[in-house]
C-alpha cells in the first residue's frame, strides 16, 4: 500500500497484453453496496477521443492555476498533474446509477453508497496495478461533462475517474506533491477520535 503513488510520470511502452483485464478482475472483487457491481469501465484507444480529454485536462488545468491557486500559481505550474500523453493506457471508470443489481439495497438512506462502491474498485484497481508493475494516476482536473459526452455512453453513467495506466518511469514511495513541498502528511488524517 505505500508504493501505491498515483503517478504521472509514466515510460510510454505499451502494456503488456492482459495485465489491464488482470488488474480490473482484481478490482471488480472490492465491495458494493447491495452487492450492486455498478463499476463500468471504458479503455480509451480512440486518439481523437484520447486528445479530447487531455484538450478537457488542459482548460481545467489552466482555469484552476489562474482561480484556485493564483496565490501559488509558479508552483502550481511546476507541477505535473496528468501523465496523460505519456501513459498508454487511459481508462475511465463510471458508475451506473440507472442498474438494477443489488435491488437498491442499503442505498435508501445513503444513495452516493453506489458512488462510493465505485471508488472501492478504483482503489483495489491501484493497489491490483501497482502489484502487477503498473502505475495508475488519477485524473481530476477535467471536465466530466466533456469527457462523458466524449466517450460517448449512456446518460445514466456518471464519471468517477480517469485513470492514466501504465509503467512507471520511476518508482518512489513519496507521494509526488510532498517531494515537491506542496502538502505534507496530515497526522490529524490518522487520528482516531472518541467520543
Amino acid at each position: 500500500m505505500r508504493r501505491r503513488r498515483d503517478v504521472r510520470h509514466f515510460r510510454t511502452d505499451p502494456v503488456a497484453p492482459g495485465l489491464v483485464e488482470e488488474a480490473v478482475g482484481l478490482a471488480v472483487l472490492a465491495p458494493s453496496v447491495g452487492y450492486s457491481q455498478p463499476w463500468r469501465w471504458v479503455r480509451i484507444e480512440d486518439p481523437a477521443r484520447r486528445a479530447a480529454v487531455i484538450a478537457s485536462h488542459e482548460e481545467a488545468n489552466a482555469r484552476a492555476r489562474v482561480a484556485a491557486h493564483a496565490a501559488r500559481g509558479e508552483e502550481y505550474g511546476a507541477l505535473k498533474l496528468s501523465g496523460l500523453r505519456e501513459a498508454p493506457v487511459h481508462l475511465a471508470v463510471f458508475c451506473d446509477t440507472a442498474s438494477g443489481t443489488g435491488g437498491g439495497l442499503g442505498r435508501q438512506t445513503m444513495p452516493q453508497t453506489l458512488e462510493y462502491s465505485v471508488v472501492m474498485a478504483v482503489y483495489g484497481f491501484q493497489l491490483a496495478a501497482r502489484s502487477l508493475g503498473l502505475g495508475v494516476g488519477w485524473v481530476s482536473i477535467l471536465d466530466p461533462v466533456v469527457v462523458t459526452r466524449v466517450l460517448d455512453v449512456p446518460a445514466s453513467w456518471e464519471l468517477i475517474a480517469y485513470l492514466a495506466v501504465g509503467y512507471p518511469a520511476f518508482e518512489s514511495d513519496v507521494p509526488e506533491l510532498a517531494q515537491r513541498g506542496w502538502e505534507r502528511r496530515n497526522a490529524a488524517a490518522a487520528r482516531i477520535e472518541v467520543r
